[in-house]
C-alpha cells in the first residue's frame, strides 16, 4: 500500500471489556487491508492492554484509533481522565494470596515492543499511543 491511509475507529463504553475482543477483531481487518497481517499479534496484544488499562483505571469512556499509512501503524487510546499511566513493575506473587502477578504488565509491554509509544494531553483526558513499524511489505 503506497500513499494512503486506512483507520478504524472505536467508541468504548465504561468498563465495557467485552469491547477489548471487538477492537482486537476490527485492528485484525484493518491490518489484512494494509497488507501487513504479519504485524497483528504484536498490535493485537499492545492494544488491548492499552484499551483494558482504559477501561479498567479510568471507570470512563474511551475512544481507539487505529492509523496505517506506508509502513507505520499507530494506535492511540484516548481517555477522559488526565492521570497519565506510568509503567510500573508487576507484583510478585505464587498465587497463595490471590495475587497471581498477572497485573502491571501492560505498560512494560508496550515499552518493551512498540518502536515508540507515549502519553499526551487531549483536551480532557489523556492519550496512551503506540507505534509499530511493518517495514517492506
Amino acid at each position: 500500500m503506497t500513499g494512503r491511509q486506512l483507520q478504524m475507529s472505536r467508541k468504548l463504553g465504561k468498563a465495557d471489556l467485552t469491547a477489548v475482543g471487538e477492537v482486537r477483531r476490527a485492528l485484525r481487518d484493518l491490518l489484512r487491508h494494509w497488507g501487513r497481517p504479519d504485524c497483528g499479534e504484536v498490535a493485537e496484544l499492545l492494544t488491548s492492554e492499552l484499551v483494558t488499562n482504559a477501561l479498567v483505571h479510568t471507570d470512563r469512556d474511551a475512544v481507539v484509533t487505529a492509523t496505517v499509512a506506508a509502513t507505520r501503524l499507530r494506535v492511540e487510546v484516548r481517555d477522559f481522565v488526565a492521570r497519565h499511566p506510568r509503567p510500573r513493575a508487576p507484583a510478585a506473587g505464587d498465587g497463595s494470596d490471590g495475587n497471581d502477578a498477572t497485573n502491571g504488565r501492560g505498560l512494560l509491554l508496550v515499552q518493551a515492543l512498540a518502536d515508540a509509544w507515549g502519553v499526551r494531553a487531549h483536551g480532557i483526558g489523556k492519550a496512551v499511543w503506540f507505534e509499530l513499524d511493518g517495514g517492506p511489505a
